[in-house]
């Protein structure tokens, strides 16, 4: 789609370039990673663009802390990963099936990037999950030459809507190597087999040698992600009333179940209900 409004477009090559430009960007300047969001709605706020793709950050890299993935990354990038090239990490197995929760075709894959995505903060965002289920951290730079960290599940703050302000650039996202070392589960609902995702959940056991812990990941059927951390692994009654407290009335931890097109909340609340049980159940049975 054409962006009629759209008067500069800037490309920074390298990352002084990219710091020298952050302070003049506003509301209405645009960073752009891939753009298969950006170019297929109008944008009539937008005055200008700025291009990241020709900074060149190395899209992984992996040392004994975790994997860090630049915000450029593009899916198919990430899908690609060999989860045998990494037998100390099983969580990577997770990458592929959050890249496909995407609904995009390869072509889009190639072209989306992980950065784009979360930045996006749509509730079925599967970067999201995936940077919430593994206890993402993202590395932020600011306009003023600093940077920061947050946790990419406070990043997110509702549809649409993240805690960044105009001239904050996402650098990258950090899986830690604990996190990678668990094992996971994935599972959606949407209304249709090639929908957008309704409910997306993911969950994680840990290795027993760093404490068996479980995190589930809740996104899509809340405006933005929830994740539920316990020492162990649950039973069916517990977290089947922690899950349900996440959407359940105003304040609930994820504010309320999601309510789009895409799905009802009474039935997104039952699909969630229905995958974290799964989920539960499959992790369990790996731990036996």
């Amino acid at each position: 789609m054409d962006l009629l409004t759209v008067g500069t477009f800037a490309r920074p090559p390298d990352d002084l370039a990219l710091r020298a430009l952050q302070p003049t960007l506003g509301p209405d300047r645009a960073l752009l990673g891939g753009g298969t969001w950006l170019f297929s709605v109008p944008q009539p706020h937008l005055a200008g663009i700025v291009d990241l793709t020709a900074l060149g950050w190395e899209p992984l890299r992996a040392d004994d802390e975790g994997l860090t993935i630049a915000a450029t990354t593009t899916l198919a990038t990430l899908a690609d990963v060999d989860p045998a090239a990494h037998p100390a990490w099983p969580a990577v197995a997770l990458f592929a099936g959050c890249c496909e929760a995407l609904v995009g075709s390869r072509k889009v894959q190639h072209v989306a990037t992980v950065g784009g995505n979360v930045c996006l903060g749509l509730p079925a965002g599967p970067m999201i999950t995936l940077a919430a289920a593994l206890d993402g951290v993202a590395t932020v730079w600011g306009p003023d030459d600093g940077r920061w960290t947050a946790p990419v599940v406070d990043l997110v703050v509702g549809p649409q809507r993240t805690s960044l302000v105009p001239g904050e650039v996402l650098r990258s996202i950090h899986l830690p190597a604990r996190a990678l070392r668990g094992r996971t589960a994935l599972r959606k609902a949407s209304l249709s087999p090639l929908g957008r995702s309704a409910a997306l959940l993911a969950g994680r056991l840990d290795d027993p040698a760093d404490g068996s812990g479980f995190t589930l990941a809740v996104t899509a059927s809340l405006p933005r992600p929830a994740v539920l951390r316990y020492a162990g692994l649950p039973d069916a009654t517990t977290l089947a009333a922690d899950v349900a407290a996440l959407g359940d009335g105003e304040d609930g931890v994820g504010g309320g179940w999601y309510d789009d097109p895409h799905g009802s909340p009474d039935w997104r609340r039952a699909m969630t209900l229905l995958l974290a049980e799964e989920i539960r159940a499959a992790l369990g049975e790996v731990a036996r």
